[in-house]
């Protein structure tokens, strides 16, 4: 991790700067963190409560997204991604979006997952990963960040809006009803709640202003193994087996063509 990153991070604990110490990272009252081999650094201030997407779980969203599936939601988060300095993103996965984004800048890739972050720290030596749980304060130095990003992750938005300097400018992706729809209906899966973007709305008033939002619609055209990638990767891990998932996916016919249907959107810090 390079020191021009470490220098964006705080203590999970007392949120003093942190400061590399060898092979670990310090701060002024003293409370230390490991470096792991991979190249990441945990920043948990405790048990999180929050459970981590599985090295699985990992897996399969990489593979799917190398393979470019999401390359137009991808560029269209480059697109949002328009001012000076750091960009931070939470939940960040293996590193896939932030990187896309990343142009000349620095970022830090925050995730609740082990498995991610060894993903992440690899993925561009300007990018530096740590693990961190969302909900709890954000192991980032106050008004460090130019940008944060948020895509398919949990939304804290007064830890978001104290990482962002004054100005700075989030950048959120979220799925509508239709994402998807091809699929998860056809395996009985989970569908996104009519009434998401208003949640989100209602979350980030008083923190952020909107400034403006994009649709990205396409559709995918899938083979049987890319198309339980798709499934794997996401919150429907968690609510069916890798066994019912073989069985159902068998069933479908190929190739397959769901639909996708995101929203990206562009916040200023209040």
């Amino acid at each position: 991790m390079l020191d021009d990153v470490v220098e964006l991070l705080a203590c999970p604990h007392c949120g003093g700067d942190l400061g590399r110490d060898g092979g670990a990272l310090r701060c002024p009252s003293n409370h230390a963190f490991d470096f792991a081999r991979q190249g990441y650094v945990s920043l948990l201030s405790g048990r999180s409560k929050v459970v981590g997407d599985t090295a699985e779980m990992v897996a399969a969203r990489a593979g799917f997204l190398e393979a470019g599936h999401y390359d137009p939601i991808a560029d269209a988060v480059a697109d949002a991604v328009t001012g000076d300095g750091p960009v931070v993103d939470i939940g960040a996965g293996t590193g896939f979006y932030l990187n896309r984004a990343l142009g000349e800048r620095l970022g830090v890739a925050l995730d609740v997952s082990k498995y991610a972050c060894r993903r992440a720290a690899k993925v561009h030596p300007r990018i530096g990963a740590a693990v961190a749980d969302a909900w709890q304060p954000l192991p980032i130095r106050t008004g460090a960040a130019g940008t944060v990003l948020n895509v398919f992750a949990p939304r804290n938005a007064p830890e978001m809006r104290r990482a962002l300097r004054p100005g700075g400018e989030l950048v959120v992706v979220t799925p509508e009803p239709g994402h998807l729809t091809g699929l998860v209906d056809r395996l009985g899966l989970l569908h996104v709640d009519e009434s998401k973007q208003d949640r989100l709305a209602d979350r980030l008033a008083g923190h952020f202003t909107p400034v403006d939002q994009r649709a990205v619609e396409f559709r995918l055209h899938l083979t049987r193994d890319e198309a339980r990638a798709a499934i794997a990767m996401g919150p429907n891990a968690w609510h069916t087996t890798p066994e019912a998932l073989d069985a159902a996916i068998a069933e479908l016919p190929a190739p397959l063509v769901p639909a996708v249907a995101v929203t990206v959107a562009r916040y200023r810090r209040v």
